[in-house]
């Protein structure tokens, strides 16, 4: 039921900052049958637990937040530099990388911290390992350091 209620106020939240309407009944009526109805769909669907609406994570992945914004800022000037050199010195390499979080959620956020990473993609997760394509060797060199692992194992803590 915590997970139905969270899922709730989250898509509230959205609807208000996606609509602008924070005042009109008229309009904030629907948005509340429009929730109502997703909520009690999802529910049927038996899609809102833990691993479908991770609330437990929340706060936990508050610091990582910032820390991978600031990547991805690190990953855009990288990649930037590598597309306005003429010779542009691309050392295009695929890569396997070992994920230690212990969950699927926890494996998916690693993966996609990967991807939304410029000059990096996960093409693959198997048996915990992740297989990823690297623009060049420093976006290689700087997962094989493992930082963004082990931070992404501590949002997901041993829950």
């Amino acid at each position: 039921m915590v997970h139905a209620i969270s899922l709730a106020g989250v898509l509230c939240v959205l609807w208000l900052l996606l609509s602008g309407h924070f005042h009109e009944p008229l309009l904030l009526g629907p948005g509340v049958a429009s929730v109502a109805a997703v909520v009690f769909i999802a529910r049927r669907m038996d899609v809102v637990d833990r691993e479908g609406h991770p609330i437990h994570l929340t706060w936990r992945a508050l610091p990582y937040w910032p820390w991978l914004l600031w990547e991805i800022v690190k990953a855009n000037i990288d990649v930037a530099r590598v597309l306005v050199r003429r010779r542009m010195p691309t050392d295009i390499s695929v890569i396997n990388v070992k994920a230690t979080q212990k969950s699927d959620v926890g494996q998916v956020v690693y993966a996609n911290s990967i991807t939304l990473t410029p000059g990096t993609v996960t093409i693959a997760l198997d048996d915990n390992i992740l297989t990823i394509h690297a623009l060049t060797t420093s976006a290689a060199e700087g997962l094989n350091t493992g930082e963004m692992d082990r931070r992404v194992t501590a949002v997901e803590g041993s829950s």
